[in-house]
């Protein structure tokens, strides 16, 4: 993982000077030769969920394909006026029956508002014993922010009760929406970010990084050692993909211009300090998966290091990458969203036959509504190897 290779801040910028005449740009190699080319990436956008009156936002989802082939997105739907992080918020969904290609255009209400602030950040599963697992956020406080899980036996229709998979520790846990992975064997895992202990006054910047693992298809979940931080860099919003080893790699949002990365050999239980990798970014997440069809990971990122003083720090533009190497290289880089005013990033990402489905924030900095949209596009798996 040391030796990956994205210092490509220089063809982001040329991206970014030249949007409104290039709206795709094409990397043939990771050597950055590129040729424009008119290919079916940025444009097709299947659903936009926009904010509205008593809606602020619209934020951080999840997909789940049902038995029927009916595709569920259930994401936070904020009320009221205002779009914070801890504004009133409950969970709702949108369907889909025909691919991803057109969506219900209202709401279904999945997990009323049950956290004194709100409820948020969805991931979905389908679990080994067929059952569907909901996983999200309830938030009740600046100390007191869980994550909760909740099953379905009917394919969504009905949700039991909730329950906490952190019983150890309380506190301000962050879990990014569409982490929650199941391994190879079976093992449920998720990592999460830890901000503020229970009854502390003391807000940290700095999340200290856990994973939770379940073997019971999430009835029991257990935490694995503390990922060790020796370098007193700012770390949030962890994510987790099992390569073919069966290692798992997790990569980390940081303050320092790259995602930073930890390694476990025992399936979650420990994890190595963490090490900066090579893919920049600003102090945003990134979300990787593995491709179903080619086994390859794609990967969805701000490609931007802030070397351009007017795009420091900015969540733009949305790229793609693919590695046939389980992350030692990345190839086939495109960008999905380049416009400068944009704010794109909490992506999910589901595959469908021979598309893959990402749901993204892409508000408008001007605007002031950063996380506010949720944008669905759809993209031929073709188009991303061309």
């Amino acid at each position: 993982m040391g030796t990956q290779n994205f210092s490509i801040n220089k063809i982001t910028r040329k991206v970014l000077c030249c949007f409104f005449v290039i709206h795709t740009i094409v990397l043939s190699t990771i050597t950055y030769s590129f040729a424009a080319k008119s290919i079916k990436l940025v444009k097709d956008s299947v659903l936009v969920i926009a904010p509205k009156i008593n809606n602020p936002r619209n934020s951080e989802g999840a997909f789940i394909t049902l038995k029927s082939g009916r595709i569920c997105f259930i994401y936070s739907h904020y009320t009221g006026a205002s779009s914070s992080d801890h504004a009133s918020a409950y969970l709702a969904s949108r369907f889909s029956d025909d691919n991803g290609k057109t969506w219900s255009q209202t709401d279904k209400l999945e997990v009323a508002q049950e956290g004194k602030m709100n409820v948020m950040s969805v991931s979905l599963l389908r679990l080994t014993n067929g059952q569907i697992a909901l996983f999200y956020l309830r938030k009740n406080s600046n100390d007191d922010c869980m994550p909760m899980l909740r099953f379905s036996n009917n394919e969504g229709a009905n949700w039991t009760e909730p329950i906490s998979c952190i019983t150890d520790q309380q506190g301000y846990f962050v879990l990014n929406n569409d982490r929650v992975i199941q391994l190879k064997n079976g093992r449920l895992i998720f990592a999460v970010a830890l901000h503020q202990q229970k009854g502390s006054s003391v807000w940290s910047n700095t999340g200290r990084l856990f994973s939770y693992y379940s073997d019971d298809n999430g009835k029991v979940w257990k935490q694995g050692l503390e990922i060790p931080n020796l370098t007193g860099v700012v770390t949030q919003e962890p994510g987790i993909i099992e390569l073919k080893t069966g290692k798992l790699w997790m990569f980390i949002r940081t303050n320092t211009g790259v995602q930073y990365q930890s390694f476990s050999n025992d399936k979650g239980a420990s994890w190595s300090a963490i090490e900066p990798t090579n893919i920049v970014s600003p102090l945003s997440p990134a979300s990787i998966k593995r491709i179903p069809s080619t086994g390859d990971l794609l990967l969805v990122w701000n490609n931007n290091d802030g070397t351009d003083l007017l795009m420091k720090g900015k969540r733009t533009p949305l790229t793609i990458a693919i590695s046939k190497d389980d992350g030692q290289h990345w190839d086939k880089l495109k960008v999905l969203e380049n416009n400068p005013d944009g704010w794109f990033c909490y992506t999910a990402i589901t595959f469908v036959e021979k598309h893959v489905l990402m749901a993204y924030c892409a508000g408008s900095q001007i605007n002031k509504t950063h996380l506010s949209k949720t944008q669905i596009s759809k993209i031929a798996i073709s188009d991303i190897y061309q």
